[in-house]
């Protein structure tokens, strides 16, 4: 069992947790993950590590509440454990000898895009930041991202924050302006990683996404989380989380997405005892 140490919600449906894992906390690197489950009765999740302190012991994660798995974990509290807590798993971001990276986080996937830009910036790596939201009450991590950034852009959907449009509005305008990036990553919803890849490629841009498909043991073993990158079969857990984004099938990879879709609904409501229309709304 491993403890939860503190419980926070940055927003109405995405909490910040720090568990005590110090066998994890001593070799986690940025872009690394871990897979967990609640409870006994639970599924495994695999959900990125948003930071590591080998010293208190602590790991921090950060997860939207989305499904069964991430509900009964959002309604546990400091004090409280998880059954299992196994990492770290995956490759490391690869962010060495880079002088100038764009790093771009879409929705909750800043969270996973905030350890590699702390790190870029902790080596003297010159990073640009764009951060997207659909709107403020959504926002997470502004001032954590402001603090590592030479350059920061704020994105809404709405413009109810920042400046409204997309990210790869202020990436465009950022290129056009004669910016030019070692790398370019994006991470965050599989839409957002597309198109900011399709961009890129017009610009010839070196770009590197994160998965993170549907897992379950995150060894390669049950090829859950297999891909297309290249037209070769990859698998997110072994070969990943990061791939060349101009690789990836991100069309096969939304579909394989969205297989479990009704089962995982149908995990929801038996949870919370409402009926499948009103979880899907």
């Amino acid at each position: 069992m491993f403890q939860i140490t503190e419980k926070e919600f940055l927003n109405p449906t995405v909490v910040k947790m720090s568990i005590q894992a110090p066998d994890v906390a001593r070799k986690a690197q940025p872009g690394q993950f871990i897979i967990l489950r609640a409870d006994a009765e639970g599924e495994r999740i695999p959900l990125t590590m948003a930071a590591s302190d080998p010293v208190t012991g602590n790991v921090t994660i950060i997860f939207q509440i989305v499904g069964a798995e991430t509900t009964i974990l959002s309604r546990k509290n400091a004090g409280d454990s998880v059954e299992d807590f196994v990492g770290p798993l995956g490759i490391p971001s690869h962010v060495e000898g880079l002088k100038k990276v764009c790093v771009i986080g879409g929705g909750v996937g800043c969270a996973i895009a905030y350890p590699v830009a702390r790190k870029l910036h902790e080596q003297g790596t010159v990073v640009h930041s764009i951060v997207g939201f659909r709107s403020q009450d959504l926002v997470i991590l502004e001032d954590e991202f402001r603090a590592v950034s030479d350059h920061f852009v704020l994105m809404s959907d709405d413009g109810s924050v920042g400046e409204k449009g997309l990210v790869t509005n202020a990436l465009e305008k950022l290129i056009l302006a004669g910016e030019k990036y070692d790398e370019v990553i994006a991470i965050g919803p599989v839409i957002m990683m597309k198109f900011v890849s399709a961009l890129t490629k017009k610009y010839n841009q070196k770009t590197v996404v994160s998965m993170n498909p549907i897992m379950i043991d995150g060894t390669g073993m049950c090829g859950g989380c297999r891909l297309l990158a290249g037209g070769e079969v990859k698998f997110a857990c072994v070969d990943g989380p990061d791939f060349d984004g101009h690789l990836v099938d991100y069309d096969l990879l939304m579909k394989r997405n969205a297989m479990y879709r009704e089962h995982e609904q149908a995990h929801l409501c038996r949870l919370t005892g409402e009926g499948v229309a009103a979880v899907g709304k």
